[in-house]
């Protein structure tokens, strides 16, 4: 071949390359001047208040996340690193969660520092960090920036893998980078290790909220440094030192690329994502690819206020999931081996509770195809570790919150036509194995169809949200053709009338067989998830018409906001007392019979809780729900029964929308509500193109009850029965009555005692009867329909108190944690480490003091006293612990005292038993007293705050 053509043809390429390239880019321009959603975009909304968002620099579900980092103490409002009230930055890392109640991320910490002439660079155990001035900051989708008052102008983009920052100096002088291992969670272990000049790389394993993170890291700059230090301080944790003398004006640029699988993952990263060392070149990639997602909802109309609150609500539904795999199809999975997503995308950060109800169906609408990279994921995650997710975080199973709700997004995934039938049958051994599964309660739910207090913490919320993902497991089993495991589990569906009490309409805890006493609906306790009756009132998604009564839904909207018992951050955004800010109320005022209502509170809702400033959430962003609420909402319907085709109408905000996911088009237009006095509210009208309508013809937009393929099976199980006493235990007898729980349908009541069978089949009940025992007794009873079927079973065990012994305790202890009043520290029921249940008394602030009155004089052999902790929760064992003897209840004398070791941070949840001996001499009473831990520690998330004793049985022996 000739060398001289060969060069003109290399030539020739690279300059059509850059005509091409150039043509590329006039073309996105025109576009971008023709779209623009992202200049509607604010990516401080939420970073404010307690919205726990980020500002900083990120693409579409992307690996990466590059933003600043304003807090690394864990706290509540830190949870995504930033708070807008803050003016002090450590440094700026590299994965944000979005709008979490829980706190963890924030990897690969940079932070860029400058003198005026050549010094060592810090080398202690302290942490870097700047002030800055807030006007100099701003963001972008894609951007953000900030000037640090030591004269650095930082800048950051992003791709989906790989983040890059531009520092530029605003004087002469040395500027010194550092890269911190040590950063925001725990550091377990880390390395980082020198290619070249400008090359470096390593990996951290760190533990918060995720117990065992390992992100992988790949890092090049574009100057080579003056001065190279990496230093190994004494908790093993790796800094990089890097030294530059810089000229005014000018800018270094760093890129990072993430990989949970090793190093060369990450290189291999930066290679496919960013080559190159434009940085304005990655900010206008990383705005189209915003424009593209963005556009998939065009809206028309509308005030600029409420398309600022629209496309920045659909930006923060366009973070989570994120990206896990390499470019080249590799991560580490949940069984921490190394897989290859063929054909798919593998996601990370599932926090199903809070979006399975809006952001997965929004996203089953409008992105199918990474909807169903969603379902691969799944797929794959249940392979390698036998579990759906329910919060996974980067192969870590958090187990946070409740219910198996990975199902509904499965069953909505199928109802929308992201999956097919074939897809959904591979899918199955996961769903009955959700189902199936003993965690939290769920195998006391399927023995009893409810759980009652003593079975679990957040009892009521976890039997109405089993009660629905049961539901979901039953349809999907339906449609898979497994008949006799959709019947089994269809009839868990109903477990919701166990705790259903008709005649209050409210749901209601369950003790031993029976409604609590004192049932207050405002309380805020430990039988709900984050909320109080009235919050989970209206919470029975797949038959909320059961329960939904527009005179109870109007009373609980127009009612005074005030709440009792326990505070309860999560707990906001309240329209009497519905609590906008939290989930379990997000469907509520769609609920309503008369559309004009819904629309009504809708559109108060939407101007209320909603707004284009850094506290324009009124509560956690939570992964994209409290936006896909809005996204949802201004189109002017709502998925109340996620897992159905079924949305509700509500209040459009905008003339007319068009949604589209690619292939498809919806068009949605306004129409005017009729017969309503306020002329501002409308309601959408549905139109659909051919291609559409071939595409999804059974996805239906309308108001009323879908009618799904089980939905015309009414609820045929009786609810249980309640088994109602006074108390659980006694000193002689007991007398004990059964009572149904429904509108006459129960026509008899069968029970048995001390029998292992069911609650079905044994005695018949003589209504208005009472039982009478005496002895330890297990009570079972079930009641009976016309047809002779029997329902629930309801469960209860008396027990008879095993001393006579009598309590006086000096300080009160906090009402939420009473373990039944005093008698409940000698009454033989001995609480376990989930405290949530109720069996352990809690003083805060104070200590803990008591004495025993055993009745009579005598010699006691040991003295057992449990005690509690769990520190996440504030809950401490006691600094010291004394015993003390006396026989006039007067004069006391010291027989023993003990402490508890040093504390570290440790969550585990440990209960410690204090064990005093005696000292041969007789005694009637015993005095225990404990002293509290005393103020938080420092590294603790409450720091300052008091801490609590949890104290439970007393035993004397």
């Amino acid at each position: 071949m000739n060398k001289a053509f060969c060069t003109e043809h290399v030539i020739n390429n690279k300059h059509l390359k850059q005509f091409l390239l150039t043509c590329f880019l006039l073309a996105a321009s025109v576009l971008l001047a023709q779209s623009n959603y992202t200049r509607y975009v604010n990516p401080f909304v939420g970073t404010g208040g307690h919205g726990h968002t980020f500002p900083g620099a990120t693409t579409p579900f992307a690996m990466v996340q590059l933003s600043p980092d304003t807090r690394i103490d864990g706290s509540w409002d830190g949870c995504s690193g930033y708070h807008y009230s803050d003016s002090i930055i450590y440094g700026f890392s590299h994965t944000h969660l979005s709008g979490t109640g829980c706190s963890d991320y924030g990897d690969i910490n940079f932070m860029p520092t400058f003198v005026s002439k050549p010094v060592k660079p810090i080398t202690t155990e302290g942490k870097l960090f700047y002030t800055f001035d807030r006007k100099t900051e701003s963001a972008s989708p894609g951007y953000y920036t900030v000037t640090l008052n030591n004269g650095i102008k930082v800048e950051l983009s992003a791709s989906t893998r790989t983040g890059i920052q531009k520092y530029t100096y605003k004087r002469t002088g040395y500027a010194w980078i550092t890269l911190d291992l040590n950063h925001r969670d725990q550091l377990l272990e880390g390395l980082i290790t020198e290619s070249d000049k400008q090359t470096y790389s390593g990996f951290r394993r760190s533990r918060a909220w995720a117990e065992n993170q390992l992100v992988y890291f790949y890092t090049r700059i574009s100057k080579a440094a003056d001065a190279r230090y990496i230093v190994k301080d004494s908790s093993g944790n790796y800094r990089l030192h890097l030294g530059y003398w810089v000229r005014a004006g000018e800018s270094i640029l760093v890129k990072t690329a993430l990989s949970s699988v090793d190093e060369t993952g990450a290189r291999q990263n930066m290679e496919a994502e960013i080559n190159h060392w434009d940085f304005a070149k990655v900010k206008a990639q990383a705005k189209l690819s915003w424009e593209k997602e963005l556009g998939r909802i065009k809206v028309f109309g509308g005030s600029l206020t409420e398309k600022q609150n629209f496309y920045t609500a659909l930006y923060h539904c366009m973070i989570h999931p994120n990206t896990m795999n390499d470019a080249d199809g590799r991560y580490r999975g949940r069984d921490k081996q190394v897989h290859t997503a063929a054909g798919y995308n593998y996601y990370t950060v599932f926090s199903l509770w809070d979006t399975y109800r809006a952001l997965h169906p929004l996203l089953n609408i409008i992105d199918k195809n990474r909807s169903f990279d969603f379902m691969m994921t799944f797929k794959a995650q249940f392979e390698q570790s036998g579990r759906l997710p329910m919060w996974e975080l980067w192969g870590n199973e958090t187990n946070c919150m409740i219910g198996f709700h990975s199902v509904s997004v499965i069953l909505d995934a199928f109802a929308k036509g992201v999956i097919d039938k074939t897809m959904l049958k591979l899918l199955y051994p996961a769903v009955l194995s959700e189902a199936m599964n003993n965690r939290a309660g769920l195998d006391k739910f399927r023995e009893k169809g409810y759980l009652s207090i003593e079975d679990e913490s957040e009892s009521v919320s976890k039997t109405l949200e089993y009660s629905y993902d049961m539901w979901c497991a039953s349809e999907i089993a339906g449609f898979c053709g497994e008949q006799e495991d959709a019947d089994s589990m269809r009839v868990y569906a109903d477990a919701w009338r166990n705790v259903y009490n008709v005649r209050s309409g409210f749901m209601t805890p369950r003790s031993n067989g029976d409604w609590i006493k004192d049932f207050d609906p405002r309380q805020v306790n430990n039988h709900f998830t984050e909320a109080n009756a009235w919050q989970y009132r209206f919470a029975v998604q797949h038959n909320y018409q059961a329960v939904s009564v527009d005179t109870a839904l109007s009373r609980m909207f127009n009612m005074s906001s005030v709440t009792t018992g326990r505070e309860q951050s999560d707990i906001s955004g309240l329209i009497g007392q519905y609590a906008h800010g939290n989930e379990p109320s997000h469907h509520f005022a769609y609920l309503f019979s008369n559309p004009d209502s819904a629309a009504k509170y809708v559109r108060h809702i939407s101007r209320q809780f909603y707004k284009p400033v850094p506290d324009g959430l009124c509560g956690n962003e939570d992964c994209g729900q409290m936006s896909a609420w809005y996204v949802f909402s201004a189109l002017g319907f709502y998925p109340v029964t996620p897992g159905t085709s079924t949305l509700q109408f509500g209040h459009m905000l905008f003339d007319s929308a068009q949604i589209s996911d690619g292939n498809s088009l919806i068009r949605v237009h306004k129409r005017k509500l009729h017969g309503f006095s306020d002329a501002g509210l409308y309601s959408p009208s549905m139109e659909f193109d051919l291609n559409d309508a071939r595409a999804n013809g059974y996805i239906f937009f309308g108001h009323g009850v879908h009618k799904n393929r089980l939905a015309e099976h009414a609820s045929t199980r009786l609810p249980a029965p309640l088994i109602a006493s006074s108390a659980q235990v006694f000193t002689d007898s007991l007398q004990i009555e059964i009572m149904p729980n429904d509108k006459g349908e129960t026509t008899a009541i069968r029970f048995r005692i001390n029998d292992s069978d069911s609650a079905s089949g044994g005695n018949v009940y003589e209504a208005g009867r009472k039982l009478i025992i005496y002895e330890n007794t297990i009570l079972k009873a079930a009641g009976i329909d016309a047809g002779g079927r029997s329902g629930f079973g309801a469960y209860a065990a008396f027990y008879k108190r095993p001393n006579l012994y009598s309590i006086q305790i000096k300080n009160p202890y906090n009402k939420q944690y009473s373990a039944g009043g005093p008698d409940g520290l000698l009454d033989g029921l001995q609480g376990g480490v989930d405290w949530r249940k109720g069996l352990w008394q809690g003083y805060q602030g104070q200590e803990f003091e008591c004495v025993v009155d055993m009745q009579q004089s005598k010699r006691v052999d040991s003295v057992h006293i449990g005690f509690l902790q769990d520190q996440r929760s504030w809950i401490f064992f006691p600094d010291q612990v004394y015993l003390y003897g006396s026989n006039d209840s007067i004069h006391f004398e010291e027989i023993d005292m003990g402490d508890y070791p040093n504390r570290d941070s440790s969550s585990a949840v440990l209960r410690s038993e204090m064990t005093f001996r005696g000292n041969s001499q007789t005694y009637r009473y015993l005095k225990i007293r404990a002293t509290p831990y005393g103020k938080l520690p420092a590294w603790h998330p409450g720091a300052g705050g008091e801490a609590f004793i949890f104290v439970d049985e007393i035993e004397i022996r």
